[in-house]
């Protein structure tokens, strides 16, 4: 078989796009969908800037497109990060994740997200702070917010303490994690332990007040 009969055979086996596809996984994902995903549904680069230009899609930025007329948040600027840089690589964590848990009163001014030491090599973007960790997540301290992948309160809870957010922000987190049973005082204590005396000290004194 010559090779442009190879080509045409390729392309009649090809699966055609698949937009029912692509939409569930953006519905899973504030609306948001990556090039990669678009590809597997069956939609080609010229089909994706087609649709661009159509109007039916949204172009991000690199890499990242969203369905128009799916409904906008008030967090989805946070969402479209951790796509951006990555779901298989990153969680939202610390004061984003506190935001996203609704713990405290803190406003992020950038978007926090947490990688694993290895990928410190990642480049940089506006108004993002990757934080890497040499501490895996357990599977306890990942939950499942809005679409996103993020820290759990206990874990949001010390990240942000260690990092240096307000000592009133993490006290209020605390008493607000541990009313709505989202922490406990005795996991607090004992992950605060790695986090050096500063952070131990910072949980105890909280805590303490929790339980007056």
């Amino acid at each position: 078989m010559s090779d442009i009969k190879r080509a045409t055979r390729a392309r009649q086996l090809a699966p055609g796009p698949d937009r029912a596809r692509l939409f569930e996984i953006a519905s899973e994902q504030g609306g948001y969908f990556t090039a990669k995903q678009a590809r597997a549904s069956g939609f080609s680069w010229a089909l994706l800037s087609h649709h661009v230009k159509s109007g039916h899609f949204v172009r991000v930025r690199r890499g990242l497109y969203r369905f128009r007329e799916y409904p906008s948040s008030s967090r989805e600027h946070v969402l479209a990060t951790w796509l951006a840089v990555g779901k298989d690589i990153a969680v939202v964590s610390q004061e984003s994740a506190l935001d996203l848990l609704g713990l405290s009163d803190v406003i992020p001014n950038v978007v926090h997200l947490t990688v694993a030491r290895s990928r410190r090599s990642l480049p940089s973007i506006p108004s993002v702070k990757i934080h890497t960790t040499v501490r895996p997540l357990r599977s306890d301290e990942r939950v499942f917010r809005d679409g996103m992948v993020i820290t759990s309160a206990t874990r949001s809870i010390l990240d942000a303490a260690e990092a240096g957010t307000a000592p009133e922000q993490i006290e209020m987190a605390i008493i607000q994690a541990i009313e709505r049973g989202l922490a406990t005082a005795r996991q607090l204590r004992q992950d605060a332990v790695e986090r050096g005396r500063r952070v131990a000290t910072l949980i105890q004194e909280a805590l303490g007040k929790v339980q007056q």
